[in-house]
């Protein structure tokens, strides 16, 4: 098997079809199919080969399509980079994967370390003219020009189902990043799933401004739309006022995006833009609170679906819903997998009990790269555990709690920062919200909030802490409210609370004296 046989099907089938809309160009299947084909050919003659690793450190432009499908045409393995990563960074990941070949573009390339990369041989420019690239590196465009003009298109490497595909690394909260290792399996099998449940169709064209580097807008979103034989209409990132012109302008039919960004989308006036095109819109990466949810169905009509799953299953286990939608819930295990509730000992816990969840299906990882150890941590006894804690209803939907590592210990009673946001989301003047714990010398931990105001509202901390004791337990009422300008994001939009805990650290560093 071979992931890139999918885009050779659909170049095939219906070449003149869009694939890509990007910044006013249209790159149909067929222009996509031979782009990944001349630089497969180019990668081999430059000594690339099966099992080879390729990074891809590019932003959100066409490149990253090319290089992913020439990649994987070779049978190589792709190993993505975070385009916002710098040099110290992007030398962990190149050293840790063995990456031969960089592709990259010009305004990044001196943020690969070649010198301290020994296992790199080329790094390639991929918007170089000819002729012309920074020192110690290649142009793109010289490397096609040598590809006969007679090559004609590339064939697919034949890989077993259980070869890597693919390298996304942790987001490295705890320590250094790991790769996670996705198979041709793990990615085939997960996309179908994803384009299945979302109800991709060919005339539908995908908002795709969520990173590529990341698994939710590289195999949920790209991969999925190339399943389908859809239109991926790309971003470089999401900036509300290009995205919104785009979906009145292409009429964009699908929305995905990310809890804070929807938040956003909430506090904004969209009355005089031209939204009918969308059809459907879907919220995964974290967790999104259950008054967001109602706040746009009660707004806009639509229900947002939510996915659940980790990098680590190639990301999607769970939806809400192709059948029955439920606020609050990430929804029930994807078809083929399963999802559990386990307690410290690895035994299930009754219905209605929290523990961490714990899933098994055709999309989990091969493992972390070169890492059997937190392999072996991370895969136990047949099961991935997420880190995430939650609860299952009897119907067999989930609810996320919280992540294990943001549970807050006050004087032994545990809080989850979930439980509490979800409470703030409900008071007036509250647009955006985060909690998480900071030290203190009696009680371990304590509860602290950072949040962004509604404008206007005039919304200060004390107000906020007074709310919180009309409506919260005592143990759970914050002992610090800082009303901030915004939030700490990743590139994902996720909400960096070890960030707001680091900054409460070094803002009083003897805290726990």
């Amino acid at each position: 098997m071979n992931l890139a046989a999918t885009l050779r099907r659909r170049a095939a089938e219906t070449p003149a079809h869009p694939a890509i809309l990007f910044e006013g160009a249209t790159i149909p299947y067929g222009d996509l199919d031979a782009r990944a084909s001349r630089l497969a050919h180019a990668l081999r003659a430059h000594g690339v080969g099966p099992a080879d690793r390729v990074a891809l450190y590019l932003p959100n432009v066409p490149d990253f399509a090319v290089a992913y499908y020439a990649t994987q045409l070779l049978g190589a393995i792709t190993v993505s980079i975070n385009a916002i990563f710098k040099a110290a960074e992007v030398e962990y990941l190149l050293n840790d994967s063995g990456a031969a070949v960089v592709l990259t573009l010009a305004e990044l390339a001196g943020f690969v370390p070649r010198e301290r990369c020994p296992a790199v041989r080329h790094v390639v420019v991929c918007d170089g003219a000819p002729g012309a690239s920074p020192p110690g590196t290649e142009p793109l465009a010289d490397w096609l020009a040598a590809v006969p003009a007679q090559a004609g298109p590339f064939e697919p490497v034949e890989r077993r189902s259980d070869d890597p595909a693919s390298l996304l690394y942790s987001s490295g909260t705890t320590g250094f990043p790991k790769g996670v290792t996705l198979t041709q399996h793990n990615i085939a099998t997960n996309v179908a799933t994803a384009a299945a449940a979302s109800g991709y169709r060919a005339d539908d064209r995908l908002a795709l401004f969520l990173p590529l580097f990341h698994v939710y807008g590289q195999n949920y979103i790209l991969n999925g739309a190339v399943h389908a034989g859809a239109t991926v209409a790309l971003f470089r990132r999401f900036v509300p006022d290009v995205v919104l012109e785009a979906i009145e302008r292409d009429r964009i039919t699908m929305f995905f995006g990310v809890p804070t960004i929807f938040i956003g989308l909430l506090g904004m006036d969209l009355s005089k833009r031209d939204l009918s095109s969308i059809r459907y819109e879907m919220s995964a990466a974290s967790t999104m609170p259950e008054e967001v949810s109602r706040r746009w169905t009660e707004r806009f009509g639509r229900r947002i679906f939510e996915g659940y799953g980790l990098t680590e299953c190639s990301p999607f286990a769970a939806y809400n819903d192709a059948v029955e939608h439920r606020f609050g819930s990430v929804g029930r295990a994807v078809a083929d997998f399963e999802i559990a509730i386990h307690d410290e000992q690895g035994h299930e816990r009754p219905r209605g009990d929290w523990g961490e969840i714990v899933i098994r299906g055709p999309g989990v990882m091969a493992g972390y790269w070169n890492r059997p150890t937190e392999t072996a941590e991370a895969l136990r006894d047949g099961w991935l555990h997420s880190g995430d804690i939650g609860r299952m209803d009897d119907d067999g939907y989930v609810f996320i709690v919280d992540r294990v590592k943001d549970m807050i210990n006050v004087s032994g009673f545990k809080v989850w920062p979930a439980e509490v946001e979800q409470y703030l989301y409900r008071m007036p003047g509250v647009h955006e919200c985060a909690v998480y714990g900071v030290p203190d010398p009696v009680k371990d931990e304590q509860v602290a909030v950072a949040l962004v105001a509604t404008p206007g509202s005039g919304l200060t901390g004390q107000q906020v802490i007074d709310w919180c004791r009309e409506h919260l337990a005592a143990y759970k009422v914050p002992v610090r409210v800082d009303v901030v300008a915004e939030l700490p994001k990743s590139a994902t939009g996720k909400l960096l609370k070890r960030v707001l805990r680091e900054q409460a650290a070094a803002a009083n560093p003897h805290s726990k004296d």
